[in-house]
Protein backbone atom coordinates (compact mmCIF):
# COMPACT_ATOMS: atom_id res chain seq x y z
CA UNK A 1 0.00 0.00 0.00
CA UNK A 2 2.96 2.04 0.53
CA UNK A 3 4.18 2.47 -2.86
CA UNK A 4 0.53 2.85 -4.06
CA UNK A 5 0.46 6.14 -1.90
CA UNK A 6 3.72 6.89 -3.36
CA UNK A 7 2.68 6.55 -7.16
CA UNK A 8 -0.74 8.53 -6.17
CA UNK A 9 1.86 11.48 -5.15
CA UNK A 10 4.18 11.15 -7.44
CA UNK A 11 1.23 11.46 -10.00
CA UNK A 12 0.87 15.36 -8.63
CA UNK A 13 -2.18 17.25 -8.42
CA UNK A 14 -3.58 17.82 -11.98
CA UNK A 15 -4.32 21.35 -13.20
CA UNK A 16 -7.99 22.57 -13.18
CA UNK A 17 -8.76 24.24 -16.40
CA UNK A 18 -12.33 24.96 -17.35
CA UNK A 19 -13.88 21.59 -17.67
CA UNK A 20 -10.60 19.76 -17.98
CA UNK A 21 -8.78 18.68 -15.06
CA UNK A 22 -4.78 17.15 -16.20
CA UNK A 23 -6.03 15.06 -18.72
CA UNK A 24 -9.84 14.76 -17.87
CA UNK A 25 -12.19 16.87 -19.74
CA UNK A 26 -15.67 16.95 -19.72
CA UNK A 27 -15.73 15.64 -16.12
CA UNK A 28 -18.86 17.96 -15.37
CA UNK A 29 -20.57 15.08 -17.17
CA UNK A 30 -19.19 12.77 -14.19
CA UNK A 31 -20.94 14.55 -11.46
CA UNK A 32 -23.69 11.81 -10.72
CA UNK A 33 -20.70 9.29 -10.05
CA UNK A 34 -18.64 11.96 -8.19
CA UNK A 35 -22.05 12.16 -5.79
CA UNK A 36 -22.48 8.68 -5.14
CA UNK A 37 -18.46 8.17 -4.71
CA UNK A 38 -18.40 11.17 -2.12
CA UNK A 39 -21.17 9.41 -0.28
CA UNK A 40 -19.22 5.47 -0.67
CA UNK A 41 -16.67 6.07 2.31
CA UNK A 42 -18.50 4.90 5.64
CA UNK A 43 -21.50 3.64 3.62
CA UNK A 44 -24.03 1.42 3.55
CA UNK A 45 -26.27 -0.60 0.75
CA UNK A 46 -24.72 -1.22 -2.52
CA UNK A 47 -21.31 -0.59 -3.46
CA UNK A 48 -20.27 2.22 -6.37
CA UNK A 49 -19.82 0.12 -8.92
CA UNK A 50 -17.44 1.01 -11.57
CA UNK A 51 -17.71 -1.39 -14.67
CA UNK A 52 -14.99 -1.17 -17.24
CA UNK A 53 -15.11 -2.93 -20.58
CA UNK A 54 -11.64 -3.15 -23.08
CA UNK A 55 -9.12 -4.98 -24.60
CA UNK A 56 -6.08 -6.33 -22.97
CA UNK A 57 -5.09 -3.57 -20.93
CA UNK A 58 -8.43 -4.29 -19.63
CA UNK A 59 -8.46 -8.21 -19.27
CA UNK A 60 -4.69 -8.21 -17.60
CA UNK A 61 -6.31 -6.08 -14.58
CA UNK A 62 -2.89 -4.42 -13.86
CA UNK A 63 -4.01 -1.01 -14.51
CA UNK A 64 -7.75 -1.51 -13.14
CA UNK A 65 -6.74 -3.71 -10.39
CA UNK A 66 -4.22 -0.93 -9.00
CA UNK A 67 -7.31 1.50 -9.91
CA UNK A 68 -9.49 -1.14 -7.32
CA UNK A 69 -6.86 -0.56 -4.80
CA UNK A 70 -6.84 2.49 -4.50
CA UNK A 71 -10.43 3.27 -4.34
CA UNK A 72 -11.28 0.18 -2.02
CA UNK A 73 -8.25 1.73 0.31
CA UNK A 74 -9.89 5.17 1.05
CA UNK A 75 -13.77 4.12 0.58
CA UNK A 76 -14.08 0.43 1.50
CA UNK A 77 -14.57 -2.34 -0.37
CA UNK A 78 -17.79 -3.53 -2.35
CA UNK A 79 -16.57 -6.87 -3.43
CA UNK A 80 -14.76 -8.21 -6.64
CA UNK A 81 -17.47 -7.11 -8.84
CA UNK A 82 -18.79 -8.80 -12.09
CA UNK A 83 -16.22 -11.35 -13.99
CA UNK A 84 -16.56 -13.86 -17.32
CA UNK A 85 -17.56 -16.85 -15.72
CA UNK A 86 -15.19 -19.56 -14.74
CA UNK A 87 -11.61 -19.41 -16.47
CA UNK A 88 -12.62 -18.19 -19.96
CA UNK A 89 -8.84 -17.87 -21.66
CA UNK A 90 -5.29 -19.73 -20.70
CA UNK A 91 -3.64 -17.52 -18.36
CA UNK A 92 -6.47 -15.85 -16.96
CA UNK A 93 -5.72 -14.80 -13.20
CA UNK A 94 -8.33 -11.98 -11.57
CA UNK A 95 -6.77 -10.20 -9.25
CA UNK A 96 -8.45 -10.38 -5.78
CA UNK A 97 -9.97 -13.96 -6.11
CA UNK A 98 -9.29 -17.27 -7.31
CA UNK A 99 -11.19 -19.36 -10.38
CA UNK A 100 -11.51 -23.25 -11.14
CA UNK A 101 -13.27 -24.70 -14.01
CA UNK A 102 -13.90 -28.45 -14.56
CA UNK A 103 -13.57 -30.40 -18.07
CA UNK A 104 -16.88 -30.34 -19.99
CA UNK A 105 -17.47 -26.52 -20.72
CA UNK A 106 -17.02 -25.19 -24.48
CA UNK A 107 -15.88 -21.46 -24.27
CA UNK A 108 -17.21 -18.97 -26.60
CA UNK A 109 -16.28 -15.64 -27.37
CA UNK A 110 -16.81 -11.79 -29.02
CA UNK A 111 -13.29 -12.20 -30.90
CA UNK A 112 -10.13 -14.85 -31.16
CA UNK A 113 -10.89 -18.95 -30.32
CA UNK A 114 -14.75 -19.25 -30.20
CA UNK A 115 -15.81 -16.50 -31.77
CA UNK A 116 -16.67 -18.57 -34.74
CA UNK A 117 -20.48 -18.63 -35.23
CA UNK A 118 -22.63 -19.84 -34.19
CA UNK A 119 -21.90 -19.66 -30.75
CA UNK A 120 -24.10 -18.96 -27.28
CA UNK A 121 -25.30 -15.67 -27.01
CA UNK A 122 -22.56 -13.39 -24.89
CA UNK A 123 -22.97 -10.49 -22.96
CA UNK A 124 -20.78 -7.83 -20.82
CA UNK A 125 -17.85 -10.26 -20.16
CA UNK A 126 -16.90 -10.99 -23.62
CA UNK A 127 -17.50 -14.80 -23.03
CA UNK A 128 -19.40 -17.68 -22.31
CA UNK A 129 -19.62 -20.44 -21.13
CA UNK A 130 -21.75 -23.55 -22.30
CA UNK A 131 -22.16 -27.36 -21.03
CA UNK A 132 -24.05 -30.48 -21.39
CA UNK A 133 -21.74 -32.65 -18.89
CA UNK A 134 -23.60 -33.32 -15.54
CA UNK A 135 -21.89 -32.54 -12.74
CA UNK A 136 -19.10 -29.32 -14.76
CA UNK A 137 -18.53 -27.19 -12.21
CA UNK A 138 -17.06 -23.65 -11.86
CA UNK A 139 -15.94 -22.20 -8.41
CA UNK A 140 -14.36 -18.87 -7.23
CA UNK A 141 -12.69 -18.39 -3.49
CA UNK A 142 -12.51 -14.47 -2.63
CA UNK A 143 -9.33 -13.17 -0.67
CA UNK A 144 -10.59 -11.39 2.88
CA UNK A 145 -10.82 -7.78 1.00
CA UNK A 146 -13.06 -8.92 -1.76
CA UNK A 147 -15.36 -11.46 0.50
CA UNK A 148 -19.37 -10.64 -0.57
CA UNK A 149 -22.58 -10.62 0.31
CA UNK A 150 -24.17 -10.46 -2.85
CA UNK A 151 -23.47 -13.50 -5.62
CA UNK A 152 -25.61 -12.82 -9.09
CA UNK A 153 -24.90 -15.30 -11.61
CA UNK A 154 -26.56 -14.48 -15.14
CA UNK A 155 -27.38 -17.66 -17.63
CA UNK A 156 -29.64 -18.22 -21.04
CA UNK A 157 -32.92 -19.62 -20.31
CA UNK A 158 -34.41 -21.68 -22.84
CA UNK A 159 -36.83 -24.89 -23.85
CA UNK A 160 -34.75 -28.03 -22.43
CA UNK A 161 -32.04 -26.14 -20.91
CA UNK A 162 -31.18 -27.84 -17.31
CA UNK A 163 -29.99 -26.27 -13.75
CA UNK A 164 -27.08 -25.22 -11.99
CA UNK A 165 -26.73 -25.76 -8.54
CA UNK A 166 -25.08 -23.07 -6.40
CA UNK A 167 -23.20 -23.99 -3.30
CA UNK A 168 -22.66 -20.94 -0.96
CA UNK A 169 -21.39 -21.29 2.87
CA UNK A 170 -23.26 -24.36 2.95
CA UNK A 171 -26.35 -23.28 1.66
CA UNK A 172 -27.46 -24.84 -1.52
CA UNK A 173 -29.77 -23.08 -4.34
CA UNK A 174 -31.05 -24.40 -7.47
CA UNK A 175 -31.35 -22.07 -10.84
CA UNK A 176 -34.06 -23.44 -12.90
CA UNK A 177 -33.26 -22.52 -16.89
CA UNK A 178 -35.84 -24.67 -18.49
CA UNK A 179 -38.15 -22.20 -20.43
CA UNK A 180 -40.83 -21.54 -22.85
CA UNK A 181 -38.60 -19.06 -24.40
CA UNK A 182 -35.20 -18.07 -24.94
CA UNK A 183 -34.46 -15.53 -22.67
CA UNK A 184 -31.45 -14.17 -20.34
CA UNK A 185 -31.97 -14.61 -16.48
CA UNK A 186 -30.01 -13.44 -13.70
CA UNK A 187 -30.21 -14.58 -10.20
CA UNK A 188 -28.95 -12.97 -7.25
CA UNK A 189 -28.07 -14.36 -3.35
CA UNK A 190 -28.08 -12.37 -0.42
CA UNK A 191 -26.32 -13.26 3.06
CA UNK A 192 -26.08 -11.80 6.58
CA UNK A 193 -22.52 -12.83 6.90
CA UNK A 194 -19.49 -12.17 4.38
CA UNK A 195 -18.56 -15.40 1.83
CA UNK A 196 -15.91 -16.28 0.77
CA UNK A 197 -16.37 -19.18 -2.15
CA UNK A 198 -19.01 -20.43 -4.79
CA UNK A 199 -19.32 -23.56 -6.48
CA UNK A 200 -21.84 -23.77 -9.20
CA UNK A 201 -22.52 -27.06 -10.72
CA UNK A 202 -24.65 -28.69 -13.85
CA UNK A 203 -27.67 -30.58 -13.56
CA UNK A 204 -28.95 -32.53 -16.58
CA UNK A 205 -29.54 -30.75 -19.90
CA UNK A 206 -27.08 -28.23 -21.19
CA UNK A 207 -26.60 -24.59 -19.23
CA UNK A 208 -25.07 -21.23 -20.92
CA UNK A 209 -23.51 -18.52 -18.06
CA UNK A 210 -22.44 -15.31 -19.06
CA UNK A 211 -21.35 -13.96 -16.62
CA UNK A 212 -20.67 -13.88 -12.68
CA UNK A 213 -20.50 -11.49 -9.94
CA UNK A 214 -19.78 -10.88 -6.14
CA UNK A 215 -20.03 -7.70 -4.42
CA UNK A 216 -20.12 -6.79 -0.40
CA UNK A 217 -23.32 -4.21 0.35
CA UNK A 218 -21.87 -2.04 3.02
CA UNK A 219 -20.99 0.80 0.98
CA UNK A 220 -17.29 0.79 -0.80
CA UNK A 221 -16.54 0.71 -4.20
CA UNK A 222 -16.54 -2.60 -7.00
CA UNK A 223 -14.56 -2.19 -9.83
CA UNK A 224 -15.73 -4.66 -12.82
CA UNK A 225 -13.03 -5.34 -15.51
CA UNK A 226 -14.30 -7.25 -18.49
CA UNK A 227 -11.72 -7.07 -21.32
CA UNK A 228 -10.94 -9.48 -24.11
CA UNK A 229 -7.22 -9.66 -25.31
CA UNK A 230 -6.87 -8.44 -28.90
CA UNK A 231 -10.03 -7.28 -29.14
CA UNK A 232 -11.78 -3.83 -30.64
CA UNK A 233 -14.75 -2.04 -29.96
CA UNK A 234 -16.07 -3.28 -33.01
CA UNK A 235 -16.16 -6.38 -31.63
CA UNK A 236 -17.85 -5.94 -28.62
CA UNK A 237 -20.81 -5.11 -31.46
CA UNK A 238 -20.86 -9.42 -31.32
CA UNK A 239 -22.59 -9.82 -28.05
CA UNK A 240 -26.17 -9.72 -27.60
CA UNK A 241 -28.62 -6.95 -26.43
CA UNK A 242 -30.99 -8.59 -24.32
CA UNK A 243 -28.07 -10.15 -22.08
CA UNK A 244 -26.45 -7.22 -21.71
CA UNK A 245 -29.63 -4.76 -20.74
CA UNK A 246 -30.68 -7.83 -17.68
CA UNK A 247 -26.87 -8.10 -16.95
CA UNK A 248 -26.99 -4.31 -17.04
CA UNK A 249 -30.53 -4.56 -14.63
CA UNK A 250 -28.72 -6.67 -12.65
CA UNK A 251 -25.49 -5.17 -12.18
CA UNK A 252 -26.31 -1.68 -11.80
CA UNK A 253 -23.67 0.29 -12.60
CA UNK A 254 -22.48 4.10 -11.82
CA UNK A 255 -19.84 4.45 -13.97
CA UNK A 256 -19.22 3.12 -17.59
CA UNK A 257 -15.53 2.91 -18.45
CA UNK A 258 -14.84 2.35 -22.33
CA UNK A 259 -11.27 1.36 -23.07
CA UNK A 260 -10.73 0.11 -26.48
CA UNK A 261 -8.51 2.12 -28.86
CA UNK A 262 -5.13 0.20 -28.92
CA UNK A 263 -5.73 -2.12 -31.28
CA UNK A 264 -7.51 -0.60 -33.58
CA UNK A 265 -4.30 1.75 -33.65
CA UNK A 266 -2.18 -0.92 -34.43
CA UNK A 267 -4.70 -2.18 -37.56
CA UNK A 268 -3.18 -2.54 -40.85
CA UNK A 269 -5.86 -0.26 -42.29
CA UNK A 270 -7.30 2.43 -40.33
CA UNK A 271 -10.23 5.00 -41.27
CA UNK A 272 -11.37 7.45 -39.12
CA UNK A 273 -14.83 7.44 -40.69
CA UNK A 274 -15.63 3.82 -40.03
CA UNK A 275 -13.87 4.24 -36.89
CA UNK A 276 -16.40 7.33 -36.15
CA UNK A 277 -19.58 5.43 -37.23
CA UNK A 278 -18.50 2.40 -34.74
CA UNK A 279 -17.66 4.41 -31.78
CA UNK A 280 -21.02 6.33 -32.35
CA UNK A 281 -22.76 3.23 -32.52
CA UNK A 282 -21.46 1.79 -30.18
CA UNK A 283 -21.88 4.79 -27.25
CA UNK A 284 -25.37 5.15 -28.75
CA UNK A 285 -25.88 1.22 -27.87
CA UNK A 286 -24.69 1.67 -24.23
CA UNK A 287 -26.71 4.17 -23.31
CA UNK A 288 -29.80 2.51 -25.51
CA UNK A 289 -28.91 -0.26 -22.94
CA UNK A 290 -27.94 1.42 -19.95
CA UNK A 291 -30.02 4.43 -19.11
CA UNK A 292 -28.48 7.66 -17.76
CA UNK A 293 -24.91 5.99 -16.48
CA UNK A 294 -21.90 8.58 -16.77
CA UNK A 295 -19.68 7.13 -19.65
CA UNK A 296 -15.81 7.66 -19.10
CA UNK A 297 -13.93 7.00 -22.81
CA UNK A 298 -9.97 6.44 -22.23
CA UNK A 299 -8.05 7.85 -25.16
CA UNK A 300 -5.89 5.14 -26.74
CA UNK A 301 -2.36 5.31 -25.03
CA UNK A 302 1.32 5.81 -25.82
CA UNK A 303 2.41 2.58 -28.01
CA UNK A 304 5.25 1.68 -30.24
CA UNK A 305 6.02 -0.49 -32.49
CA UNK A 306 9.13 -1.78 -35.53
CA UNK A 307 6.76 -2.80 -37.86
CA UNK A 308 7.45 -0.45 -41.34
CA UNK A 309 3.70 -1.14 -42.78
CA UNK A 310 1.82 0.62 -39.63
CA UNK A 311 3.71 4.26 -40.25
CA UNK A 312 1.10 4.53 -42.93
CA UNK A 313 -1.89 2.35 -42.09
CA UNK A 314 -4.13 5.17 -41.76
CA UNK A 315 -4.26 8.55 -43.52
CA UNK A 316 -2.21 10.85 -41.77
CA UNK A 317 1.30 12.13 -41.46
CA UNK A 318 4.08 9.65 -41.10
CA UNK A 319 4.79 9.52 -37.51
CA UNK A 320 8.37 10.55 -36.72
CA UNK A 321 10.45 7.97 -35.13
CA UNK A 322 11.28 7.70 -31.66
CA UNK A 323 14.74 8.19 -30.00
CA UNK A 324 16.05 5.45 -27.67
CA UNK A 325 18.74 5.81 -25.07
CA UNK A 326 22.46 4.46 -26.21
CA UNK A 327 24.45 1.85 -24.03
CA UNK A 328 27.60 2.91 -22.55
CA UNK A 329 30.18 0.42 -24.49
CA UNK A 330 31.50 -2.21 -22.47
CA UNK A 331 34.78 -1.37 -20.40
CA UNK A 332 37.81 -2.95 -21.70
CA UNK A 333 38.17 -6.43 -21.02
CA UNK A 334 41.59 -6.77 -18.39
CA UNK A 335 43.89 -9.47 -18.03
CA UNK A 336 45.81 -11.56 -15.62
CA UNK A 337 48.45 -14.01 -17.56
CA UNK A 338 49.30 -15.17 -13.81
CA UNK A 339 45.30 -16.99 -12.96
CA UNK A 340 44.66 -18.46 -16.40
CA UNK A 341 41.29 -19.34 -17.12
CA UNK A 342 40.08 -22.97 -16.83
CA UNK A 343 37.61 -24.30 -19.00
CA UNK A 344 35.31 -27.68 -17.93
CA UNK A 345 33.34 -27.90 -21.40
CA UNK A 346 31.85 -26.62 -24.19
CA UNK A 347 29.34 -24.98 -22.47
CA UNK A 348 32.20 -22.65 -20.29
CA UNK A 349 34.12 -22.06 -23.69
CA UNK A 350 31.52 -20.35 -25.15
CA UNK A 351 30.46 -18.64 -22.23
CA UNK A 352 33.90 -17.46 -22.10
CA UNK A 353 33.99 -16.14 -25.56
CA UNK A 354 30.81 -14.55 -25.35
CA UNK A 355 31.72 -12.44 -22.19
CA UNK A 356 34.87 -11.22 -24.25
CA UNK A 357 32.52 -10.27 -26.88
CA UNK A 358 31.13 -6.65 -27.64
CA UNK A 359 29.73 -5.41 -30.77
CA UNK A 360 30.66 -3.11 -33.29
CA UNK A 361 28.87 -0.12 -34.70
CA UNK A 362 27.10 -1.89 -37.31
CA UNK A 363 25.58 -4.76 -34.72
CA UNK A 364 28.27 -7.28 -35.84
CA UNK A 365 30.01 -9.37 -33.14
CA UNK A 366 33.79 -9.07 -32.66
CA UNK A 367 35.71 -11.48 -30.06
CA UNK A 368 38.50 -9.69 -27.95
CA UNK A 369 41.35 -11.63 -28.61
CA UNK A 370 43.28 -11.23 -24.98
CA UNK A 371 43.33 -14.70 -23.11
CA UNK A 372 43.17 -14.24 -18.95
CA UNK A 373 39.87 -13.46 -16.65
CA UNK A 374 36.92 -11.16 -17.53
CA UNK A 375 35.50 -8.76 -15.49
CA UNK A 376 32.45 -8.44 -15.32
CA UNK A 377 30.89 -4.94 -17.05
CA UNK A 378 28.55 -2.81 -14.32
CA UNK A 379 25.27 -1.96 -14.52
CA UNK A 380 24.39 -0.32 -18.26
CA UNK A 381 24.46 3.04 -18.35
CA UNK A 382 23.32 5.59 -21.31
CA UNK A 383 25.26 8.30 -22.97
CA UNK A 384 22.37 9.53 -24.89
CA UNK A 385 19.71 9.26 -27.05
CA UNK A 386 19.64 8.48 -30.53
CA UNK A 387 17.33 6.85 -33.60
CA UNK A 388 18.58 2.89 -34.24
CA UNK A 389 18.36 1.58 -37.57
CA UNK A 390 14.96 -0.10 -37.10
CA UNK A 391 13.24 2.35 -35.00
CA UNK A 392 10.34 2.43 -32.51
CA UNK A 393 7.62 4.80 -33.44
CA UNK A 394 3.48 5.37 -33.35
CA UNK A 395 1.92 3.55 -35.80
CA UNK A 396 -0.10 6.68 -37.67
CA UNK A 397 -3.67 4.86 -37.01
CA UNK A 398 -3.41 5.11 -33.59
CA UNK A 399 -3.28 9.15 -33.27
CA UNK A 400 -6.09 8.93 -35.92
CA UNK A 401 -8.15 6.63 -33.32
CA UNK A 402 -7.28 9.04 -30.43
CA UNK A 403 -8.50 12.00 -32.42
CA UNK A 404 -11.57 10.45 -33.28
CA UNK A 405 -12.20 9.50 -29.59
CA UNK A 406 -11.35 13.21 -28.25
CA UNK A 407 -14.10 14.85 -30.87
CA UNK A 408 -17.06 12.04 -30.27
CA UNK A 409 -16.81 12.85 -26.06
CA UNK A 410 -16.95 16.30 -26.62
CA UNK A 411 -20.07 15.68 -28.97
CA UNK A 412 -21.51 13.13 -27.29
CA UNK A 413 -21.32 14.28 -24.32
CA UNK A 414 -18.84 11.82 -22.71
CA UNK A 415 -16.25 12.16 -20.38
CA UNK A 416 -12.74 11.70 -21.93
CA UNK A 417 -8.80 11.11 -20.70
CA UNK A 418 -6.21 11.43 -22.61
CA UNK A 419 -3.85 8.57 -21.60
CA UNK A 420 -1.42 9.37 -24.34
CA UNK A 421 -0.89 12.99 -22.60
CA UNK A 422 -0.79 11.59 -18.89
CA UNK A 423 1.97 9.45 -19.89
CA UNK A 424 3.95 12.14 -20.99
CA UNK A 425 3.09 12.14 -24.74
CA UNK A 426 4.03 10.06 -27.66
CA UNK A 427 7.08 7.83 -27.07
CA UNK A 428 6.36 8.23 -23.51
CA UNK A 429 6.81 3.96 -23.88
CA UNK A 430 10.69 4.38 -24.86
CA UNK A 431 11.78 5.21 -21.23
CA UNK A 432 8.56 3.20 -19.70
CA UNK A 433 10.21 0.00 -21.30
CA UNK A 434 14.45 0.83 -20.99
CA UNK A 435 14.51 3.42 -18.22
CA UNK A 436 14.78 2.08 -14.55
CA UNK A 437 11.91 1.21 -12.94
CA UNK A 438 10.57 -0.82 -15.63
CA UNK A 439 6.83 0.68 -16.47
CA UNK A 440 6.07 -1.41 -19.53
CA UNK A 441 6.79 -4.35 -21.24
CA UNK A 442 9.60 -5.24 -23.71
CA UNK A 443 6.12 -5.24 -26.92
CA UNK A 444 6.25 -1.45 -26.16
CA UNK A 445 2.14 -2.24 -25.42
CA UNK A 446 1.41 -3.66 -21.91
CA UNK A 447 2.32 -2.61 -18.56
CA UNK A 448 3.89 -4.12 -15.22
CA UNK A 449 2.79 -4.29 -12.42
CA UNK A 450 4.54 -1.15 -11.77
CA UNK A 451 3.26 0.25 -14.76
CA UNK A 452 0.15 -0.37 -14.01
CA UNK A 453 -0.12 1.04 -10.45
CA UNK A 454 1.38 4.07 -11.97
CA UNK A 455 -1.72 4.51 -14.80
CA UNK A 456 -3.96 3.63 -11.96
CA UNK A 457 -2.81 6.65 -9.95
CA UNK A 458 -2.94 9.08 -12.66
CA UNK A 459 -5.99 8.41 -13.84
CA UNK A 460 -7.85 8.74 -10.37
CA UNK A 461 -5.51 11.91 -9.72
CA UNK A 462 -7.24 13.55 -12.16
CA UNK A 463 -10.73 12.37 -10.97
CA UNK A 464 -9.71 13.62 -7.70
CA UNK A 465 -8.80 17.14 -9.00
CA UNK A 466 -12.39 16.88 -10.87
CA UNK A 467 -14.09 15.60 -8.01
CA UNK A 468 -12.73 18.34 -5.77
CA UNK A 469 -13.31 21.04 -8.87
CA UNK A 470 -16.84 20.08 -8.73
CA UNK A 471 -17.48 20.10 -5.32
CA UNK A 472 -15.91 23.94 -5.00
CA UNK A 473 -18.18 25.42 -7.45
Amino acid sequence: MIGLLALIAAAGAPVVTSDCAGSLCGYSLLRPYFEKLAAARGGSGKPVHILQIGDSHTAGDAITGAWRDILQARYGSGGRGVMPPGKPFNGYNPHGVSVDMSAGWSIASIFGPGSQQPHPPIGLAGFSLTSQVDGARIGMSAAANEAFTRFVICAMSRPGAGTLIISIGGQNDRMELNSFTARPECKEMTFDTPQVAVSVAVQGGPVTITSWASFRDAGGVALSNLGVVGSQLVHFSRNDDAVIAEELRSYDPDLIVVAFGTNEGFAPRVSPQEYEIILRSQIGRLRRLAGRVPILLLGAPDALTRRSELMNNAPAATPAPCLEPAPLPPPPVTTSPQQPTTQSGIDDVLAALDARATHSSDGQRVTAAQPGPIVAPPVPTTIGWSLTVHPLFPPAGLKVVRDVQRNVAQQLRLGFWDWEARMGGRCTAVSWVKLPPQRMRGDYVHYTSLGGQDIGSRLQADLDAAANAIAGR
